[in-house]
This record gives structure tokens, C-alpha cells and sequence, in this order.
């Protein structure tokens, strides 16, 4: 029987009751307002946190758990003799990857492998319930590091922005593409590429548009797509992910199809109304 821990950051913002029920641990990373540092969704909520910025106007910032924060969230484990398999936030967009293999290097005689998922939010939920999948199955440690590793690189994450605000108080874009997006009412699709966040393509007029755009693009894809599993989440966009969920319901064969909302951390980055599509090609 395997004796594996899975861990992995806050950012993966799958739902606690997936999380829970597949043993799955998280390290939370920070939101940082002028008044101090909270831990994502222990310390702050979205809400309290889209509140604290409607009131300042001051955009907070966010940061890495720290090499002590990953020690001491192994330590535990590694006491009770497991392996650890921690996958967390792409090492282009943050310093929580190098920060877990400095603490993991304090461990001797110990497997803790830990895996850069060149993604974001539940492009990590993907990669650890695919790690979850094998577990479940009885594969040996080596193999289930292996075909995670392998997957990275299929894992496709779309983003849609609402509005332009949070990208340019987060000093992410300049402020004449602020003015330019406010202007033509851009609804800018954002996607991962090799860790990285690029805008994929800047549909303008109304979102539903944008959302369209998404769809159509699994829908002409469906065949490379990796049937199983597909994740939709939202930060404060029900509407929008009921939308999306229906719409792939009625015109792809999904096995399963999770939602979630987005964390401190991604929300604070892309702002009210964002919703984002992630699944695996095959």
C-alpha cells in the first residue's frame, strides 16, 4: 500500500471537500495588505479582501510561504515515514517551488519530490488529483512522479477578465492598455504558456463573446482532449460558470466536471468576474 502525502499551495483552489476527501494538504500562501500579511483563505476570505481594496483602492500584494512554513508543514509528515509529492505554483510566477525544494533539501533519508506545475490555480488541482488518480490505483512513488511530470505540459488553463483594473493596479499591464481596454471594452482571454501568463486573444464588446470563444475552442479540440476531468472556477462570477458548465454539459462528454472559486491569491491578481476553464489534452 502506498504511503504517499500529497500537498500542495493554496493557489489550487479546489474545494475543501475535494481536498479533504482525496488527503490532500495545503500551504497557504500570503496576501499582504499595509496593515499586515494574511494567509490565504485561513486569515482573509475574497470578499474581505475584495472589500479591503473597494475601501483603500490600494491593491494588495502577495508572496511565497516561506522555507520555515514548508518545513514545518513536511516535518509531520516525514516523522509519521510517508513520501511526499508536492506540487505547487508555476516557479515563473513565484517563489513558493524554490522555497519547497530548500526546505525539502533539510530532510534527509526522505522522498519529498517537488514538482513545478508551470500552472495556476486548478491547473495544480489537476495535476494533484491526477496524482490522487494514481495513488488510488497502487502505483509505486517513482511512476506516479513520473506521468505527473509528463502531464505538466498538457494541462491548458483559459482565463477570462472581467475588467482590466486589477491587472493594472497589480502594475501587470501599463495604463494606456488599461485605457485601451476600458475604451473598447476588451474582454482579454488569458492562458498559461510554459509557466508563464500570456494574453491569448482580446475579444471585444461583451463577455459573452469571450466565453463563446473558450468553448468553441474545446469544442473544436475535443478529440485531444483528456475526457476524465475538466475544471471551471470563478471569483464572484456565478452566472458565468453556470454558463460555461451547461454549455459543456450539452456538447461535450466530460466523466466529471468540478467548479470552484478562486482564492485571495488568484483573485487579488485578476479581480471581480473572472472565470477560468482547465483541463488536460490526452
Amino acid at each position: 500500500m502506498n504511503n504517499i502525502q500529497l500537498i500542495t499551495d493554496s493557489t489550487c483552489d479546489l474545494p475543501k471537500s475535494i481536498l479533504t476527501s482525496n488527503n490532500i494538504s495545503v500551504i497557504p500562501l500570503y496576501v499582504v495588505f499595509n496593515e499586515g500579511s494574511f494567509k490565504d483563505g485561513i486569515d482573509i476570505t475574497p470578499k474581505e479582501l475584495y472589500d479591503k481594496v473597494d475601501k483603500t483602492g490600494i491593491m494588495p500584494k502577495t508572496s511565497a510561504p516561506t522555507p520555515s512554513d514548508f518545513y514545518h508543514a513536511f516535518k509531520p509528515h516525514v516523522e509519521k515515514g510517508k513520501d511526499i509529492i508536492y506540487i505547487g505554483l508555476s516557479s515563473d510566477l513565484s517563489s513558493t517551488i524554490q522555497n519547497a525544494k530548500i526546505a525539502a533539501s533539510e530532510f534527509e533519508n526522505t522522498n519529498i519530490h517537488v514538482i513545478d506545475s508551470k500552472n495556476l490555480s486548478s491547473g495544480i488541482g489537476l495535476l494533484i488529483l491526477k496524482a490522487s488518480d494514481l495513488i488510488n490505483l497502487g502505483k509505486p512513488l517513482d511512476e506516479i512522479v513520473k506521468e505527473v511530470k509528463y502531464d505538466v505540459s498538457n494541462v491548458k488553463s483559459s482565463f477570462i477578465i472581467d475588467t482590466l483594473d486589477y491587472l493594472y493596479k497589480g502594475g501587470r499591464c501599463s495604463g494606456i492598455q488599461n485605457l485601451v481596454g476600458s475604451i473598447f471594452k476588451i474582454k482579454p482571454i488569458l492562458k498559461l504558456n510554459d509557466g508563464k501568463i500570456i494574453v491569448g486573444q482580446k475579444p471585444r464588446g461583451k463577455k459573452q463573446k469571450a466565453l463563446d470563444i473558450v468553448l468553441n475552442n474545446i469544442y473544436k479540440n475535443k478529440n485531444s482532449i483528456n475526457l476524465n476531468r475538466i475544471i471551471i472556477g470563478d471569483s464572484f462570477s456565478p452566472e458565468d460558470l453556470i454558463y460555461l458548465k451547461e454549455e459543456l454539459e450539452k456538447n461535450v462528454s466530460f466523466k466529471e466536471i468540478i467548479t470552484m472559486e478562486a482564492g485571495c491569491v488568484i483573485s487579488s491578481h485578476c479581480g471581480r468576474k473572472t472565470v477560468g476553464i482547465f483541463y488536460m489534452e490526452k
